[in-house]
């Protein structure tokens, strides 16, 4: 009998490596979905409002979704610790199905948004799930190799998402844009449901659902990230929309630090915050969520109105960050076993810094291939800083922590995206009205493109509200290098697997 055993334990590996090659794809499948649908609408738009009308909170189809991904974040992280990945998963990918299909549904604008947001509930459990189960799936060496593809299925999908959508909105109809979901987002469930078996683990007497904390935070950040979403583009900075949301956002912090500070088993734990390596890390990563606003929302732009590039070569320009980025993030172990966690990171943030400097000193109006060699440099940078610090922070907790820790950085990048457009926005608004009189806008402005070739003056205004923004991007990453240097620990406290 005992020579039985190292047979069976060999007959045993094939098997359990089928089964994580299964949740791996299934993984990657529910990545596409998360991210196409964030970019996937943008180019439909006309076709969505000349079907249903709605034009004046089109925009909503975009925050909607964004919002619900951004604030449910953390209260999936905490869930997945709690009860385990697999049920977290399945229910948010369960949710964000239904919200697709509801969507192809809507009859009117209203119901399209707020079918938009059920479909971002789901949304939530999907990126933050995903980042966690890759690191439960390998041990600290193998991380970044399952990270590097994430990162590339991420990137791919939300610059192809424009495309894709424009495309299903010209020659099949808009719905089918949601109605993709279903067959793609099916087969990743039923690949979760066969295939990831998680061990069991201890679990408390009786597991307690902070819900009360669940809902302060979800409505904290919901009021603030909707005062930063429609300020300056619904209403004024300083009108009484924007002063009452922002208000009410301030006091609902308040109210989640009571609520949290009383829960027996938080939401947001004070342990994110008081370890220096996870709260450096968040910080830094929210500065990368503002920096890379700069290059997806401004360049396009930049590229059709100053270079005079047709939709789809602008968008190469932009694309070719996603060629240099996962490489970068897969050879980014070499550098960080060598130098650390910290350091790697530092050197990635140190080269974006430059690289977003050099924006500005770009010729007018210039060549397609220097801002795209620009953003090769950019997306090499990036994935040299991004990656070891997500690898890093999730090998510094337990199982039992990981979905909290994982959930909190990617919460404050997705929240540093939603302060740097409107933080950009302002900016390239500003300088616009600076350059052009006070005249119009660069949404005014870009909608003004579609009728012809734009003026000198109107070129070449566009073009410095973009290297301004690029300027701020470049102290976003100045910021970023400084929290790494002055706050996160040379090396990280790593944990055994």
């Amino acid at each position: 009998m005992g020579g039985t055993r190292p047979a069976a334990r060999e007959a045993a590996r094939p098997a359990a490596s089928g089964r994580r090659t299964a949740v791996v794809a299934a993984l990657m499948l529910s990545m596409a979905l998360a991210a196409l649908d964030s970019t996937i609408v943008s180019t439909a738009v006309p076709q969505i409002v000349a079907d249903l009308g709605g034009f004046s909170v089109f925009s909503w189809l975009f925050s909607g979704y964004l919002l619900a991904v951004t604030v449910t974040l953390p209260v999936y992280g905490r869930l997945s610790d709690t009860f385990g990945r697999k049920p977290v998963l399945v229910a948010g990918s369960v949710l964000f199905l239904a919200g697709s299909l509801l969507c192809a549904l809507a009859w009117d604008m209203g119901s399209l948004i707020a079918f938009r947001v059920v479909q971002g509930l789901g949304g939530g459990a999907l990126q933050g799930t995903v980042q966690t189960l890759a690191a439960d799936l390998y041990p600290l060496k193998d991380r970044p190799r399952i990270q590097a593809k994430l990162s590339t299925v991420w990137a791919v999908s939300a610059v192809a998402g424009p495309g894709i959508g424009g495309v299903l909105a010209a020659y099949a109809d808009w719905r089918w844009i949601f109605l993709v979901n279903l067959p793609v987002g099916a087969v990743a469930l039923w690949l979760i449901v066969r295939h990831l078996h998680e061990p069991q683990r201890e679990k408390p007497a009786r597991a307690r659902v902070d819900w009360a904390g669940a809902l302060a935070v979800f409505a904290c950040g919901g009021v603030l990230l909707t005062a930063l979403v429609q300020g300056g583009v619904a209403w004024p900075w300083l009108s009484a929309p924007s002063l009452l949301l922002s208000g009410a956002g301030l006091a609902l912090v308040a109210v989640v630090v009571l609520v949290e500070r009383r829960a027996a088993d938080p939401i947001i734990p004070g342990w994110v915050w008081r370890r220096r390596t996870i709260a450096a890390v968040n910080l830094a990563l929210g500065a990368l969520g503002v920096l890379m606003v700069a290059p997806t929302v401004f360049l396009p732009t930049y590229a059709q109105s100053v270079l005079g590039l047709a939709p789809v070569a602008a968008g190469f320009v932009l694309s070719v960050w996603t060629l240099s980025w996962p490489v970068s993030a897969a050879l980014s172990q070499h550098v960080y076993r060598r130098i650390g966690f910290r350091n790697t990171a530092m050197l990635g943030i140190g080269a974006a810094c430059l690289t977003l400097l050099a924006f500005p000193l770009l010729p007018y109006p210039g060549r397609a291939w220097q801002p795209a060699l620009l953003m090769l440099l950019l997306g090499a940078a990036l994935g040299l800083f991004q990656l070891p610090l997500i690898v890093g922070v999730q090998s510094t907790v337990g199982w039992s922590e990981r979905g909290t820790a994982t959930a909190s950085v990617l919460f404050c990048r997705q929240s540093g995206q939603t302060i740097g457009a409107a933080i950009f926005g302002a900016v390239a608004n500003g300088v616009l009205a600076a350059r052009l009189g006070g005249a119009g806008d660069l949404d005014s402005v870009t909608r003004a493109l579609d009728t012809g070739p734009a003026p000198e003056a109107t070129r070449r205004a566009i073009a410095d509200a973009v290297h301004a923004v690029h300027l701020g991007a470049s102290c976003a990453a100045a910021l970023a290098f400084l929290v790494l240097l002055f706050l996160a620990p040379r090396k990280f406290p790593v944990l055994n697997d």
